[in-house]
């Protein structure tokens, strides 16, 4: 395996996972990676779509102080990354700052699972009107969210939306959307912000990560050279899932190195 860092990682601090943080580590290990990074959410007035509150309200304490043991244990055999990905709602602008500043974290994802109070997990984000009105709605909300609120390392999942749509991504390109997402990269560029390719999207069957093959190959021509690999993996079974793949598709994309982060700061690997 090329890329031997998986930078996006949830455990049993996770309010959507089950997994033994210990038990995500020895898999990495297991996988011959030298990096991960576990980045549980945080995602403050996340709305259910019963209207249950609370599920991603994270316990940084209690979660740091079982990553420090494990980090311990195993620093011969893997560097454990503090991390935490946030997610992103302009409202939350104060608590967030606040937040990011309140721990030495390693690394910080943005992300947005809330578009204007709904999660485009559910089948309500889309009723009403087209699959493409709902992704421009998703797409303008994380312009939004990016130059307000400038608390992350890495922008995560980028094309998120498409995962859960109707017809999922068939229907979806870069070009219908070229505009917002080239104002997009561009502000992260500028603000000397990362993107992360996910494997999400290639284990889950759309065949492509999240974001899109052509996302990553604009990002690039744009100038854009900071990308960490992440398997979102909520199970120590989809550590480091379909990296070998992720190789390719950043070399095809125009990319030579990814990134690690330690204390806010990347270093680059040679693909």
């Amino acid at each position: 395996m090329a890329i031997k860092a998986d930078y996006h990682v949830h455990t049993s601090f996770s309010g959507d996972s089950d997994a033994p943080m210990e038990e995500v580590i020895r898999r990495a290990v297991s996988l011959g990676l030298t990096h991960i990074c576990i980045t549980e959410h945080f995602d403050p007035d996340y709305v259910y779509a019963s209207g249950e509150t609370g599920l991603y309200d994270l316990n940084t304490d209690s979660y740091l102080y079982e990553l420090l043991k494990l980090r311990e244990k195993y620093k011969d055999q893997i560097r454990v990354g503090f991390g935490v990905e946030l997610g992103l709602q302009p409202h939350l602008k104060r608590q967030l700052a606040v937040y990011s500043k309140s721990y030495d974290f390693d690394f910080i994802i943005g992300s947005s699972h809330l578009c204007n109070r709904k999660d485009p997990y559910y089948p309500d984000f889309y009723e009403e009107r087209s699959e493409e009105e709902a992704h421009r709605e998703y797409f303008e909300s994380v312009l939004e969210c990016i130059r307000s609120l400038p608390y992350f390392d890495v922008y995560g999942h980028l094309d998120y939306v498409v995962r859960y749509g109707p017809t999922r991504n068939e229907r979806f390109t870069y070009a219908r959307h070229a505009d917002v997402f080239d104002r997009i990269l561009t502000h992260l560029i500028e603000n000397e912000k990362g993107i992360e390719l996910n494997t999400h999207g290639l284990r889950a069957g759309l065949g492509q990560p999240n974001p899109c093959t052509d996302i990553l190959r604009r990002y690039r021509e744009l100038g854009g050279e900071l990308i960490t690999i992440g398997s979102d993996a909520h199970t120590p079974a989809d550590i480091g899932s379909h990296f070998d793949q992720a190789c390719d598709i950043l070399k095809a994309c125009g990319f030579q190195y990814y990134c690690v982060f330690q204390n806010r700061m990347p270093e680059y690997f040679k693909l």
